[in-house]
C-alpha cells in the first residue's frame, strides 16, 4: 500500500512502529500535491518548508517515544483558519495579503498533538457557496469521475471544496473544514468522505475567519469514521478567548467508534423526502435503515414539521450575520486597499474590488432584512422559525437517539451546472441546513454510488453533545456499506 492511501489510524500505528518516518510520509504527499494540485486546484498556499520542518520535529518525538494522537500525520488546512505567519485568504482578493499574526485554536490544538500542516485549501468565497465556485483564486476539480462523461469537470461541492478533494484524491490524509449549511458534509458526500460537523460550541471559532458566527461549526473532514473521530478529538475542547465556546469534556470519540447500536431508537423524518429526490437517493437511504435494522437499532418514523422552512430562514439569517460580519473589510485595518477621493469612496473601491459576486449578493440580502422596516418582517421572524426548527429536533430527541437522512439531494454536478440559478444551488443545502440552525451535531457516510458511478452520503444527526452517538451509527453504516470506491484522480 502507498503511504498516501493510508488512513490517519494506519499512519499513526505505522509511525509509531517506526515502518516509515514522518517526513517520508510527508513528502510523499508533497510529491503528490506537486502532481495534482495544478490540476485540481485544491491548495492555493503549499507550505512545503515548514512541512518539512514539522515532519522532522515528529520524527524526534517519536524516537523520543513522545507520541500524541497525530504525531507527523500530514493535515490540510481549510483556508478559513488563522496561521501564524502563513496566508490566509478565505478564498477572496479582499484577503490576499493577509498573513496572520497568530494561529486559530483548532490549529493550534491539531500543532500541540503533532499535526504536519502541508497548506491551506480553496475553498468559496468568505465560505459562501456550494460548489467551490466563487473562489477567486479558482475553481476545485472534484477528483472523482462520471462514468458515462469522464471529460465533465465535477464540483467537489462546497464551501469546504478544497479540502475534500486534498483528502479524497491522498493530497492529505484528512482536513479541516467549517459547516455554516452544509459546507462539510455536502462535499463529503459529493467527494465519497466522512465529514463531521460537531455541535455548535464543541470546537472553538476562535481564529476562524466569520461567515456567520452564530451558525458556524469547525470540524474534521477524513476518508473513515474512524480518522474523523480522531481529528475531532484533537480540534475540539474548551477555549475562554471563543465566548461561545462550550466548557464541556471531550470524550473518547475513537472509543465511540466500535460501539455497537443494538437498542438505539433511530428516528427517519418524513419531511426529507424531497419532491424530485432522486430514487436512487430514496433507494440508498431505505438501503441504510435496513442496515441500521440489522444491526440492532429500531427504526422509528419521526416528524420535523418546520423543516422545510429550513432554507428560507437560514437565506435570511446567515446574509445578515455576514453582513454585519464582512464590515470590518474596509482597506483601512487589514487586508487589500484601494485608494479613493474619500474615506466613502474608499470603502466603495475596495470591497467592489475585493468582493466576488456571490459574497456581495449576501452582503445586499443581509444588509436589506437588517434595514429599518424589514427587521421585524424578514429578520426577527426568520429567528422565530429557527427557535421552532429547533424545538423539532429537541421534542423529536425526547423519542429517538438519532436521525438518518440522506446528506445532498443529488451527487456531484458538473462544473457549469446549476450555476445560473441561485436558488438551484442555494438547494443544495436543503438536507443540512435545519442542522446547522438548530447547532446539533451530525455527519455525512458514503454508502454508495449512483448510476454515474459517483458517491453518495447518508447522514446521521444526534443530540446536542452526543457526537459519541453519532459515531457510533455512522461506524455502524460504515461496515454495512463496505464502501471501497477510490476517485478517478488520485496519488499513484
Amino acid at each position: 500500500m502507498m503511504l498516501t492511501d493510508l488512513t490517519i489510524a494506519q499512519a499513526r500505528d505505522g509511525l509509531r512502529a517506526r515502518d516509515f518516518t514522518a517526513v517520508e510520509l510527508t513528502m510523499a504527499h508533497l510529491r503528490a500535491i506537486e502532481a495534482l494540485n495544478p490540476r485540481l486546484n485544491a491548495y492555493i498556499t503549499v507550505s512545503h518548508a515548514a512541512a518539512v520542518d514539522q515532519a522532522r520535529a515528529a520524527d524526534g518525538q517519536l524516537a523520543a517515544g513522545e507520541t500524541r494522537s497525530l504525531t507527523g500525520v500530514p493535515l490540510a488546512i481549510k483556508d478559513l483558519f488563522c496561521t501564524d505567519g502563513v496566508r490566509t485568504t478565505a478564498g477572496s482578493r479582499i484577503l490576499g495579503p493577509f498573513v496572520p499574526p497568530y494561529e486559530s485554536t483548532v490549529t493550534a490544538n491539531l500543532l500541540r498533538d503533532g499535526a504536519v500542516f502541508l497548506g491551506k485549501t480553496n475553498m468559496d468565497e468568505f465560505a459562501m457557496g456550494s460548489s467551490n465556485m466563487t473562489s477567486a483564486y479558482g475553481p476545485v476539480e472534484n477528483p472523482w469521475k462520471r462514468r458515462q462523461d469522464t471529460a465533465a469537470v465535477l464540483v467537489p461541492g462546497g464551501s469546504s471544496g478544497g479540502s475534500a478533494a486534498a483528502v479524497a484524491a491522498r493530497l492529505a490524509m484528512g482536513a479541516t473544514g467549517t459547516d455554516t449549511g452544509g459546507s462539510i458534509r455536502q462535499p463529503a458526500s459529493f467527494c465519497g468522505l466522512v465529514g463531521v460537523k460537531p455541535t455548535y460550541g464543541r470546537c472553538s471559532r476562535w481564529g476562524v475567519v466569520a461567515y456567520a458566527s452564530s451558525l458556524d461549526h469547525p470540524g474534521p473532514l477524513a476518508r473513515t469514521v474512524q480518522d474523523s473521530a480522531i481529528l475531532l478529538g484533537s480540534m475540539a475542547g474548551h477555549d475562554p478567548k471563543d465566548a461561545t465556546s462550550a466548557d464541556v469534556a471531550v470524550p473518547d470519540f475513537e472509543a465511540a467508534c466500535r460501539r455497537g447500536i443494538k437498542g438505539l431508537r433511530i428516528g427517519i423524518p418524513r419531511e426529507y423526502r424531497a419532491d424530485g429526490m432522486p430514487s436512487e437517493i430514496e433507494a440508498l437511504w431505505h438501503q441504510g435503515i435496513d442496515w441500521l435494522r440489522a444491526a440492532g437499532a429500531e427504526i422509528v418514523d419521526v416528524s420535523l414539521p418546520h423543516t422545510k422552512y429550513g432554507l428560507a430562514t437560514y437565506y435570511i439569517v446567515a446574509p445578515a450575520e455576514a453582513s454585519s460580519n464582512l464590515s470590518r473589510y474596509d482597506g483601512v485595518r487589514f487586508g487589500s486597499r484601494r485608494e479613493g477621493e474619500d474615506l466613502r469612496d474608499l470603502y466603495e473601491r475596495t470591497r467592489a474590488e475585493g468582493f466576488g459576486r456571490e459574497v456581495r449578493r449576501r452582503v445586499l440580502i443581509g444588509t436589506y432584512v437588517l434595514s429599518a422596516g424589514y427587521y421585524d418582517a424578514y429578520y426577527l421572524r426568520a429567528q422565530k422559525v429557527r427557535a421552532l426548527i429547533l424545538k423539532d429536533f429537541t421534542d423529536t430527541f425526547a423519542e429517538v437517539d438519532a436521525l438518518l437522512t440522506p446528506t445532498a439531494p443529488s451527487a456531484a454536478f458538473a462544473q457549469g451546472e446549476k450555476m445560473d440559478d441561485p436558488i438551484q444551488m442555494y438547494l443544495n443545502d436543503l438536507f443540512t441546513v435545519p442542522a446547522d440552525l438548530a447547532g446539533v451535531p451530525a455527519s455525512s457516510v458514503p454508502v454508495g454510488l449512483d448510476r454515474n458511478g459517483l458517491p453518495l452520503g447518508l447522514q446521521v444527526i444526534g443530540k446536542p453533545f452526543d457526537e459519541e452517538t453519532v459515531f457510533a451509527v455512522s461506524s455502524a453504516l460504515e461496515r454495512a456499506a463496505v464502501f471501497t470506491a477510490v476517485p478517478a484522480l488520485r496519488a499513484t
